[in-house]
């Protein structure tokens, strides 16, 4: 069982990152804009459409309303000027979509801190009387990671590895990887067993990890004899089992292999974490 039994929480959303990203985007586009703008010749356009015909007027100021006729010859001064008045529009449009952005990122945050400094701020004695809509990230970490379980056993003969958490693990690179997520503050469960509805039989991947920021729990397989037929023969069957009930690679489930020639490195482990759970 690793899922926290509370179907209250605000559900987390890609929304705020995404806002910010597009922030960041339309900001270095209309700064880009404004310097061009500051290179741009004084005045504007009048453009008289006659027909199909497009006559184009220069306004030097707000007060002259008719402009001076500009001759079609004159195409490098046309194109500076509709480019400008292009750029302003434009400029127009972003600051004003920029400022939507900047609400939404300023407001929208702080209600969510604040609903979940709400519960969150509590003693525990108090917070064991509210039921919360959303918790910090802490509480939901450790919630998450005091949910009790039963491991697989681990058979007396195997070679002892012992994580920094004083748990026993079956390989070197189980050690790496556990050692790891724990140096990065990842709360993991070592082979945490689940039950697939769609054959109806207990599994035990080798870590069930946590992505604190998106609430999201993804299951951990290292494959570490790659180079033997019959290993990598199961390996395949898992992993189609896994798929027949949603646990797909690249959405909740990792997978790392190695083999005798080709060891799974430190460096691998750690972009691995960095990708799919910081």
């Amino acid at each position: 069982m690793t899922e926290i039994q509370n179907n209250k929480l605000i559900k987390t959303t890609e929304m705020y990152e995404e806002a910010a990203r597009r922030y960041d985007e339309l900001f270095k586009i209309m700064k880009d804009r404004e310097q061009a703008l500051i290179g741009a010749p004084e005045g504007k356009t009048h453009i008289v459409k006659a027909g199909k015909r497009v006559q184009f007027y220069l306004r030097k100021n707000k007060s002259d309303k008719s402009g001076v006729y500009i001759s079609k010859k004159e195409t490098g001064k046309i194109i500076k000027y509709t480019q400008k008045a292009y750029d302003e529009k434009v400029v127009k449009a972003l600051n004003s979509e920029l400022h939507n952005l900047e609400f939404l990122l300023c407001k929208s945050d702080n209600i969510i801190e604040r609903i979940r400094k709400m519960y969150s701020d509590n003693p525990a004695e108090i917070k064991r009387m509210i039921n919360p809509i959303d918790i910090s990230d802490e509480d939901y970490k450790t919630q998450w990671q005091q949910v009790e379980y039963v491991g697989k056993p681990v058979a007396e003969y195997l070679p002892y590895y012992e994580t920094k958490r004083k748990e026993r693990v079956r390989s070197k690179s189980e050690l790496a990887i556990a050692n790891m997520l724990d140096q990065y503050g990842v709360p993991y469960k070592y082979e945490c067993p689940i039950t697939l509805k769609i054959g109806s039989r207990t599994v035990y991947p080798d870590f069930t990890v946590l992505n604190v920021r998106k609430r999201k729990a993804l299951y951990w397989e290292h494959r570490g004899m790659m180079d033997d037929k019959d290993y990598a023969r199961q390996a395949v069957y898992k992993a189609k089992q896994y798929r027949k009930n949603g646990i797909i690679p690249g959405d909740n489930l990792i997978i790392t292999e190695e083999t005798s020639t080709d060891p799974l490195g430190t460096d691998e482990i750690e972009s691995v974490i960095k990708r799919h759970l910081l």
